[in-house]
């Protein structure tokens, strides 16, 4: 297994991090501005338009056998990757590394940078129709859906990777760090069967995981691998095509995301790669090394003399007047022992 040179990687997304683009609120009026930058690299082609009539593109590069499709904000508030993916795109346009003229020449990569703009642009999970893309794998009834299937069957690449961001409250099993970056390799059906093309995921994970190891260890975990039949991973691997999630979740004080951006790029880069230069996708049991999620996290813990009276509260976003707005809300639960905040406040006396 090749893993990437960690003060390489650093230096590369140093030079090559996208920096019109910062924060959480990421629109297509954000990104649309950035794909002349490439058109000379990639072979850029408009995939179709969402429900609302916002163009949805593609940017294809590379000669190689191997094949692989990524795509981002398919849930429109989780924009961590495409910040990630457009350092990628910069990295092919820019860069003359050896690392990426060996991807180029063993890979045809295909990006989908934004497949839901309508829930991007009003910061939501769901499409202009209320419908989770991530949900709408077998009925199809968003054309994102529609979009994001006939790609799929047309370029049948070898892998995918659907790129999320998951919540605060996500922590790393048997530590007191929150899950930075979390993978899964999803379940074909309810009996999670470790299929061929489970445990092909599973070895890519591995390599993405041993290099963040050396970066941010014990920051990693690895999502419940429940079978969700009407879900994007699911059925995709079930299809045949492999997909590796990458979930970008909270690093300590960074509510922009922008740390967890660069670890989300050396994430992709890393997987890419490994795919790249391996021939066999058979080693895959250090995969159940990695931690599992667990819900341990509150944004804010007000802790008491008296613990009854400890109070949880959580960040919710908004769009308020063209900004996002963070608003810290309380949480009517009973703040256990085992919860933490990732930011905790004292009080000598109980809550008057």
């Amino acid at each position: 297994m090749d893993i990437l040179s960690t003060n390489f990687l650093k230096i590369l997304f140093k030079e090559q991090k996208e920096t019109l683009l910062f924060g959480k609120w990421i629109t297509f009026e954000d990104i649309k501005g950035l794909f002349k930058k490439h058109q000379f690299a990639f072979e850029i082609k408009q995939l179709g338009f969402s429900e609302y009539k916002r163009p949805i593109y593609t940017l294809k590069i590379g000669s190689g056998n191997k094949r692989i499709l990524l795509w981002s904000q398919m849930h429109g508030n989780e924009s961590t990757a495409t910040k990630a993916l457009f350092d990628v795109f910069n990295c092919f346009s820019n860069a003359t590394e050896p690392v990426l003229e060996t991807i180029l020449k063993e890979c045809t990569l295909i990006f989908i940078p934004m497949l839901n703009p309508d829930g991007a642009q009003a910061y939501t999970r769901v499409n202009g129709n209320n419908i989770d893309l991530n949900r709408d794998a077998v009925q199809r009834a968003a054309k994102e859906s529609k979009l994001l299937r006939a790609i799929l069957e047309e370029f049948a690449p070898q892998f995918c990777f659907n790129l999320h961001d998951q919540r605060t409250i996500f922590g790393v099993e048997g530590t007191k760090n929150p899950a930075t970056i979390s993978f899964l390799a999803p379940s074909e059906e309810e009996t999670r069967a470790l299929t061929k093309g489970r445990k092909q995921t599973m070895n890519v994970i591995v390599a993405m995981n041993s290099l963040l190891q050396k970066m941010i260890p014990n920051f990693v975990g690895r999502y419940t691998d429940e079978f969700y039949p009407t879900a994007t991973g699911d059925n995709f691997q079930k299809l045949g095509y492999n997909t590796v999630l990458i979930e970008s979740g909270h690093y300590p004080d960074d509510y922009p995301r922008e740390i967890t951006r660069e670890y989300t790029f050396y994430a992709i880069l890393q997987g890419i790669y490994h795919i790249a230069t391996s021939n066999t996708f058979n080693a895959y049991s250090d995969y159940f090394k990695i931690p599992n999620n667990d819900k341990i996290f509150y944004d804010v813990i007000h802790r008491y003399s008296d613990p009854e009276f400890d109070k949880a509260y959580q960040y919710k976003e908004e769009i308020i007047q063209g900004k996002l707005v963070s608003k810290l809300v309380e949480i009517e639960e009973i703040v256990t022992k085992t919860k933490i905040g990732h930011h905790e406040i004292v009080f000598e006396s109980k809550k008057n």
